[in-house]
């Protein structure tokens, strides 16, 4: 299938690894131009060594000074979509958090994805055409143990999302989000770790229940992931929007998964 993303300019959040590094090497590979934004630049660099069709920014994303390097790299060119993407929040139980951690959290997992929205989709109504991607976690739909603050923050962004969709429906601007379940990345790794520090359990041990409970019996990769988000992101897609649709390998039990 041809996505029809030839020279079309794409924002990529978080894009130096993981779900974000595997949108942006499939986007080059369908010969489209990514603005990549991460926090480290010798990443950054590393990644833009392999495309002259990159152009990176050096920010955290929860920052407003960030925002306001990528309104000033995007310019007036036309954007075509954005993968609103970033790191989540600590993992812990409920009974360990504090009202700074809720703080924090909103900060990193709620208002600037807000504020770059809010900075994003007026242009895009005005061009009749536009993509934003949010990727978020299974939470939303089934809580993941000992993440309480992604299995709420997150769903603040699922109500929004949803909202501003039915609202600007017509307009050409599709918004959707993905939520990625058990995949091969160094988010998955941390949560490794914690639960394996809260348990008293090897990580190995962690991992491998993490694995029975996704029903295809492994976990994904950031390339399963992405092939979902590329298709998305181009106008195949333009009858879906406002939808939370799961990338779990059956993880979620809910006839609504």
């Amino acid at each position: 299938m041809n996505l029809h993303l030839e020279n079309k300019l794409f924002l990529v959040g978080g894009a130096t690894s993981g779900f974000g590094r595997a949108i942006t090497e499939q986007l080059i590979e369908e010969k489209a131009r990514v603005i990549a934004i991460a926090r480290t630049k010798e990443k950054l660099e590393v990644l833009q060594k392999n495309s002259d069709a990159i152009e990176i920014v050096v920010g955290d994303l929860s920052e407003e000074s960030t925002l306001q390097k990528i309104l000033d790299v995007i310019g007036e060119r036309i954007l075509t979509g954005a993968v609103i993407n970033s790191g989540g929040p600590p993992a812990m139980p409920v009974l360990d958090t504090t009202l700074s951690d809720w703080d924090a959290a909103y900060k990193s997992v709620v208002r600037w994805k807000i504020a770059l929205t809010q900075a994003l989709f007026p242009k895009m109504m005005e061009q009749q055409y536009g993509r934003l991607l949010y990727v978020e976690s299974v939470s939303v739909k089934q809580p993941v143990e000992n993440l309480v603050l992604s299995n709420a923050m997150r769903l603040a962004i699922v109500g929004y999302v949803k909202t501003l969709s039915q609202e600007i429906a017509q307009s050409g601007v599709t918004l959707n989000i993905l939520g990625p379940g058990y995949h091969a990345t160094q988010r998955m790794e941390d949560l490794f770790q914690k639960n394996s520090e809260i348990k008293g359990v090897a990580v190995e041990e962690i991992r491998a229940t993490f694995e029975k409970q996704a029903k295809v019996g492994r976990l994904g990769t950031p390339q399963d992931f992405a092939s979902l988000a590329l298709w998305l992101l181009s106008p195949h897609s333009g009858y879906i929007t406002g939808q939370t649709i799961s990338v779990d390998g059956g993880l979620v039990k809910g006839v609504m998964g």
